[in-house]
This record gives C-alpha cells, structure tokens and sequence, in this order.
C-alpha cells in the first residue's frame, strides 16, 4: 500500500497503481531529494506543523496523555494514517512536540534585546510570564510549567529532551544564543545560578497559582513570585 498523503483529510487514501513496472518503482524510492521543493513536500511540511502545533497545545493542556495521536490528528484535520509519515509512535510526537513549543515561544518569554542589568532583567522576566493571562491559558503556556510532573515519570527521550530545552532556556536567561550555546558550557556561565533561581520560582509561582481554586490566592501567589523574582534580581552581584 502506497503511504498516506500527509496532506489528506479524513478521505481514503487513492489506490496504488498495480500496473507500474518494478523499476519505476525503484526509480521513484530511490529519488527522495528530487521531491525537496515540490508542492508534494510542501503539503508535507505543511501538514507536519499543523500536526505539532496541535499536539504541542494539547501537551500542554493537558499534560503528556494529551498527546493521543487520534484527537491531535483530528484537531491537526488530517487523517489518522497521515500521522505515520512523520512520527514513529506517540513517544516520538511528544518530544517533537515539546521542542515545538519552545522554538515557536522562548523568544516570546524571554525576548532577545538586551536589559540594561540583570536586576532588570530578572523583574522584566518574571512581569512577563507570572500573569494572570499566562496562568489561565494551558494550551499557549510554557511547556516546561506545563509539563514538570508528567517529565519525571516520563520516558527517558523525553526527559531528555526537557533537560535539553531547559538548558537552552537558562542559556537565554543568561543572555546567549540558545539555538547557538554550547549547552555543556551553559552550567560555567557566572548567571547560571541566579538564572536557574529565577526559572524556579516562576515555575513554582506559576504551577502554585494554577493549583488553587480561590482567585484571591491564586492572584496572592503570581504577585509574591514577581516581587520575590525582583529581589531576586536585586540581590545578585
């Protein structure tokens, strides 16, 4: 049976052709760099981030079991059958996924411009990701809150890929490039401590203020972490 279209939704996939000769066949496996460009590939890379951006929502709404392959394909609109020819299994799509969301929302939480002192930064940071908004909306949040205790029982990939994407965060905090840090360096930076201190109590500020069902504590909680994360800052050398 040919693969499925990554492009199809919800349609039966058409029949191969039975009468096209074994080379042809051949011919056609063995020129995969031929289709790079093509509008075959296209739908292909297409269809590949509709189905991570719904996964990486669902992941982070609903922790690592929102990652089914079945309700994100449909929230993707593509068949079932698609989903094989860009993952493996679910294991596979929830560490894409997870990658997915910090190369589309790292810069959104930490920004690229520079702060004028770390005191500044620390206070920009924690303004920025201790909100209420932030608390309330799970599918477009930080993975990492989302996720920190589906990680610890989760396979061993996807713990790597958090302790992975963590690092390249702390590496941001501190002010590097993180799609160009050298990620064993990133524990010698002089910020990393005091990075590593603030990720964890906005974190922890955040993961307390979604816990709660009264909005009065739940608010008490995002406004002691800010101040906390400010002095926090301040008190860095």
């Amino acid at each position: 049976m040919s693969d499925p279209d990554p492009t199809t939704d919800r349609t039966t996939d058409p029949a191969p052709d039975r009468g096209r000769s074994a080379s042809a066949s051949a011919s056609a496996s063995a020129a995969p760099s031929r289709l790079a460009g093509t509008p075959r590939a296209e739908a292909k890379r297409r269809a590949l981030g509709r189905i991570l951006d719904a996964a990486s929502a669902r992941l982070r709404a609903e922790g690592l079991s929102g990652a089914a392959i079945g309700p994100v394909m449909r929230d993707a609109g593509l068949t079932h059958g698609a989903f094989y020819a860009h993952f493996q299994d679910k294991e596979a799509l929830a560490v894409a996924a997870f990658r997915h969301a910090f190369r589309r929302d790292r810069r959104r939480w930490i920004g690229a411009a520079p702060d004028r002192s770390w005191a500044a930064r620390a206070a920009r940071l924690a303004r920025r990701y201790l909100t209420p908004a932030h608390r309330d909306d799970r599918a477009a949040s930080c993975a990492f809150a989302a996720l920190a205790t589906d990680a610890a029982r989760a396979p061993e990939t996807f713990r790597d890929a958090y302790g992975e994407e963590l690092l390249r965060s702390l590496a941001a905090i501190c002010g590097e490039d993180p799609d160009a840090a050298d990620l064993a360096a990133t524990l010698a930076h002089p910020r990393f401590d005091e990075a590593a201190a603030l990720l964890a109590l906005c974190l922890g500020g955040l993961s307390l203020a979604r816990g709660v069902a009264d909005p009065e504590l739940s608010a008490r909680l995002l406004s002691a972490s800010r101040a906390a994360a400010e002095r926090l800052g301040a008190t860095a050398p």
